[in-house]
């Protein structure tokens, strides 16, 4: 039997919460409240279930010294001010915030993949997980680069489309149609059963 964790991907203020400077894919509102209704259905169904949830937040030093200049959306992050350290727009999604216990994890990286330069690997391998339940936004880049990176790395992973979104509805399903040749492609509800 497959042990199991959720990655819940950028569900920060900067990117979900109207007033965010980022809002990758949810300037619309209905997209957005499709994507905070998926994400609470998932986290509560972790809960439920007494699953590993790992949280990962993307955050950069207020003075950037730490974000790779190298990628236009990473330049556009320090263009906007985005995503610092400290400030609310790093901060959850009040609806979406970790719950404080054992089975709930902060990571906190600086790059496209969740896996880059963090210890989240390690996080899953000291709880012997083998499947990922993954969700977040953008589809098309965070989504995307942690899925690919967590195939490689010898995890099952399974999608949960409906708490995903992307700049667009377009590159959202790009990316899901791609991903499906890596990961099983679901909804929240049949995410647990597969």
């Amino acid at each position: 039997m497959h042990k199991t964790a959720v990655l819940a991907l950028h569900y920060q203020n900067e990117v979900l919460h109207p007033e965010g400077r980022i809002r990758v894919g949810v300037d619309d509102e209905a997209v957005r409240a499709r994507v905070i209704d998926g994400a609470t259905r998932l986290l509560a169904g972790a809960r439920q279930r007494r699953l590993p949830i790992y949280h990962v937040r993307i955050a950069f030093r207020p003075d950037y010294a730490d974000c790779p200049a190298n990628t236009p959306i990473f330049r556009r992050t320090i263009e906007l001010g985005a995503v610092k350290e400290g400030e609310w727009g790093a901060e959850f999604l009040t609806e979406l915030q970790p719950q404080q216990n054992s089975d709930e994890f902060v990571v906190t990286h600086q790059r496209i993949s969740a896996f880059a330069g963090t210890c989240l690997d390690n996080l899953l391998r000291i709880r012997q997980i083998s499947h990922l339940i993954i969700a977040g936004v953008a589809t098309h880049s965070v989504v995307e680069h942690t899925v690919r990176e967590a195939v490689d790395r010898g995890y099952e992973v399974t999608i949960a489309a409906d708490a995903c979104a992307a700049g667009s509805a377009e590159f959202h399903d790009a990316a899901l149609r791609s991903l499906a040749l890596v990961a099983e492609v679901a909804n929240v509800e049949s995410a647990w059963r597969l």
